[in-house]
């Protein structure tokens, strides 16, 4: 799927309904802002003057309620296609979470465009797009404000929608988007704070999932590489608070046409996304494009205690040929899982294939050591494990193939092992002699 560039593309209003929707085809994803009119004018007026100018240019409808006015976007789109979420799958994010983030008509996806990165209280948010599943599409709604003074307006009518919707989805907005709301519901001392009835963000899993095969879970990224979409020409999120005190100082409204256009991409995104998210979860093994993506799988089925089903998704990603810096992890972590489930077979030959001069290798020696110590009940074994971990440290010490920190640190923990194996070992010994001195 392809994002449409901005000079291909014809003006926000021919995507109202009836006759507004943002196009069905690949080659149309995305849609323009840009005032199809073309007019010139000048760029001195102030910013009051401009407002029916910048409504006309976006595409806009000016909106007013009790706090004064701010400006709406409306639009609604085919693609993404609206999902409806497995209630197991949303589990697996939020364990916690009630039944209801499995309505997908509760969902309200959240981005916003903010006068600074950093947050803080002097950091407003300008812009705030919100969409949600209607009609088997999806609806979107970009709330601006032209000024620092239609704050609370704004600030009113995303509360009247998330009553509407109060189950959040976002991307890093529990880090963001919605701190910096809610600072801005307190410091605007009139519109009190809205509750979500629960706030599902896509980052974390998402990081789980593709950051080791992509390195930036950036959300344009993830569209280029999960979702196979090319945004084109796109607006760099650096740029966007400049662009808006430019605006603020008098500047060509035009220039604000890209934000917009950026904020509704990602609402695009971000909603693709989590229905992908979504669905691998739901169904990993079918759905799940290569072992890294079974492997992120693994760790959040892990991470939720589904050891089961985690330790099924190891093998399989194992057997799907991991890079070695993540067959080393998933052998590991599925070790670990057979161990607990008395595995002991599988357990010890994962061990035995990790054992040598790194963080993994020395936990191998450590566990096969604790196996032929507590079940296998064999302390000379365990000492022989112990031994060969010991040799291995001093080969890695005398060629530096490992920090003298580690070294130590490793070493004593050994140390104390070989200890207790060698009082295991005497007191046999000693009470033998206890009982023929007492006979």
């Amino acid at each position: 799927m392809r994002y449409v560039k901005l000079d291909r593309v014809r003006a926000l209003k021919a995507l109202r309904r009836p006759s507004s929707a943002c196009s069905e085809g690949a080659d149309e994803w995305h849609a323009s802002l840009v005032n199809p009119e073309g007019d010139s004018y000048s760029r001195t007026q102030t910013i009051r003057n401009e407002s029916d100018r910048l409504a006309r240019i976006l595409g806009a409808t000016k909106r007013t309620n009790q706090y004064g006015d701010y400006l709406s976007l409306r639009c609604w789109c085919a693609e993404p296609p609206q999902y409806s979420p497995d209630l197991r799958a949303l589990k697996l994010l939020m364990p916690e979470a009630p039944h209801e983030i499995a309505d997908p008509e509760q969902w309200l996806f959240l981005d916003t465009e903010t006068t600074g990165l950093a947050g803080g209280s002097g950091t407003y948010a300008f812009l705030v797009g919100i969409a949600w599943w209607e009609g088997g599409g999806l609806e979107i709604e970009q709330f601006f404000m032209r000024e620092y003074s239609e704050e609370r307006s704004l600030l009113l009518a995303l509360r009247e929608r998330i009553a509407e919707h109060p189950v959040l989805i976002t991307f890093n907005g529990k880090s963001f988007d919605w701190p910096l709301l809610e600072t801005r519901y307190r410091m605007s001392r009139k519109v009190s704070v809205p509750t979500p009835r629960a706030h599902l963000d896509f980052l974390h899993p998402a990081r789980n999932l593709w950051r080791l095969r992509l390195g930036s879970v950036r959300l344009s990224e993830l569209e280029r590489h999960v979702l196979g979409w090319d945004r084109g020409a796109d607006l760099l999120s650096g740029l966007i608070p400049q662009i808006y005190f430019d605006y603020l100082r008098g500047g060509p409204p035009e220039r604000l046409v890209p934000v917009l256009n950026h904020n509704q991409m990602d609402l695009r995104g971000l909603a693709a996304l989590s229905s992908r998210i979504l669905s691998l979860l739901s169904d990993a093994e079918n759905l799940g494009q290569d072992g890294l993506e079974l492997f992120g799988v693994s760790r959040i089925c892990e991470k939720r205690r589904e050891h089961t089903r985690a330790r099924k998704l190891y093998e399989k990603s194992i057997a799907s040929v991991l890079p070695a810096e993540t067959d080393r992890p998933a052998r590991r972590s599925l070790a670990l899982l057979a161990k607990r489930e008395g595995d002991f077979e599988l357990a010890c030959e994962l061990w035995k294939d990790a054992l040598g001069n790194s963080r993994h290798g020395y936990e191998a020696y450590e566990q096969l050591a604790i196996y032929y110590e507590r079940n296998a009940r064999d302390p000379e074994q365990a000492r022989q494990v112990v031994r060969q971990a010991l040799d291995e440290l001093r080969r890695a010490i005398q060629v530096g193939n490992i920090a003298p920190g580690p070294y130590r640190e490793i070493k004593a923990r050994f140390d104390r092992r070989m200890e207790r194996l060698e009082r295991k070992s005497k007191r046999p010994l000693l009470d033998a002699l206890a009982a023929q001195s007492q006979a």
